[in-house]
């Protein structure tokens, strides 16, 4: 009997010897970092994202992320499709166009919206001599837009609709953010949209000014830039994503509230002077979403017949 006692005993150490060991095990994979490609274009608008790395808030959430730069706001549909970064940061309005074209992207998490202070850090910035200071002054002019049908365009257009200006009379082209300061110094464009803190650094070098400040006109709150993921990688990866938003939602009260790390990481990712970017308060990151937020939008781009179908705006943002 004492040695049956004994073997029990010995056989329980080892069960739970190796339950331990089979515990520790599935711990360690899961301890595995995720490894998440992030892309936004060179603006404040994805700057939870950029505090979110700096800080090592995803670090700490399981998420190795590597936030890197595109240049066309448009190029980031694709980019999503392709597998090529798996979370980008779309303009609201190239989002719902990839969705009308048939593209299966969803929202997983907001990352910027307008209010007072961002509108007023949107503009039309003309060249100098190109003598344009009112809506009717675009009329026959070359407009340079960072993405064609991207959300500054848009809101732009509309602006010029409630002016009573025909867009249509404008002459749109595509001009990238990192671009547009020479290409107004060169006199390629009369006129580029832009925001802040490429204002700033357009007017230091003597390239143009501030002709209107058209989004402080139109007065809205609704989202800018949404963090946006195909619907497939979304569903296949539930964790992640639960984690990413985890990220974000802890990452935007700092943006929102300490200008000096939201500051240093953007400067860090647009790689731009320091000094230029902290005379611009980012742009709002508010990472609660819902469909209906892009009702506007929606109605706006039907307007200009940017939208060929209907959008279904309960499916545009992941549960």
């Amino acid at each position: 009997m004492g040695f049956n006692r004994q073997l029990a005993a010995r056989t329980g150490r080892c069960v739970a010897a190796v339950a331990a060991l089979a515990v520790f095990g599935v711990a360690t994979a899961h301890a595995d970092p995720f490894k998440l490609k992030i892309a936004c274009t060179a603006t404040s608008d994805c700057a939870s994202a950029m505090v979110a790395r700096d800080e090592g808030i995803f670090a700490k959430h399981g998420i190795d992320a590597d936030v890197t730069l595109i240049a066309i706001n448009t190029n980031i549909p694709p980019a999503i499709v392709s597998d090529s970064i798996q979370i980008g940061g779309p303009t609201a309005t190239v989002f719902l166009q990839a969705v009308d074209g048939g593209l299966d992207l969803v929202a997983v998490d907001g990352a910027s919206v307008m209010d007072p202070v961002s509108n007023a850090s949107i503009a039309a910035v003309a060249r100098n001599g190109a003598n344009i200071g009112d809506a009717k002054d675009f009329v026959g002019k070359k407009v340079g837009a960072p993405g064609i049908g991207a959300s500054c365009m848009c809101s732009f257009r509309k602006w010029l609709i409630e002016k009573g200006v025909d867009p249509k009379s404008v002459n749109f082209v595509e001009v990238t953010f990192p671009n547009q300061s020479d290409t107004l110094k060169s006199g390629a464009v009369d006129a580029v949209l832009t925001v802040e803190p490429l204002i700033s650094r357009i007017k230091a070098a003597g390239a143009g000014e501030v002709a209107a400040r058209y989004a402080v006109d139109l007065a809205r709150a609704d989202p800018i830039i949404s963090y946006v993921a195909t619907r497939a990688f979304a569903e296949q990866h539930p964790d992640v994503v639960k984690a990413f938003r985890a990220s974000i939602e802890e990452a935007a009260p700092i943006v929102n509230a300490d200008r000096d790390k939201a500051t240093a990481a953007v400067a860090k990712f647009t790689k731009m002077p320091i000094d230029l970017v902290r005379l611009t308060r980012p742009n709002v990151s508010k990472p609660e979403l819902k469909g209906s937020d892009f009702a506007w939008w929606v109605e706006t781009m039907k307007q200009q017949d940017m939208l060929q179908g209907t959008v279904d705006l309960n499916k545009l943002v992941l549960p």
